[in-house]
């Protein structure tokens, strides 16, 4: 898995230069998490990671180049950087 998550890093690094590897490293794992959780709460049973991989590589694509923004609009992803900024 985590050669899958470093590949989609570097996926999500080239559609989004403003991202550092690891604020790009950290949304994969914020996109993953969320598919896992968001499909746990619809009752769904889990499909793996075949199927994470499929939906957090659609969301890379389609949405990678804004993913910097959302961190300044929700306060969720905002605190998660502002953390992450800290511990360096």
């Amino acid at each position: 898995m985590e050669e899958t998550k470093d590949r989609l890093t570097r996926r999500l690094m080239e559609k989004n230069k403003d991202l550092t590897f690891q604020d790009a490293q950290t949304w994969v794992e914020l996109l993953w998490e969320d598919f896992e959780a968001t499909y746990a709460k619809a009752g769904r049973s889990y499909k793996g990671e075949d199927m994470a991989e499929k939906i957090v590589t659609q969301w890379v694509d389609n949405y990678g180049d804004r993913l910097h923004e959302l961190a300044a609009r929700y306060p969720k992803y905002q605190k998660w950087f502002q953390q992450r900024r800290h511990h360096k």
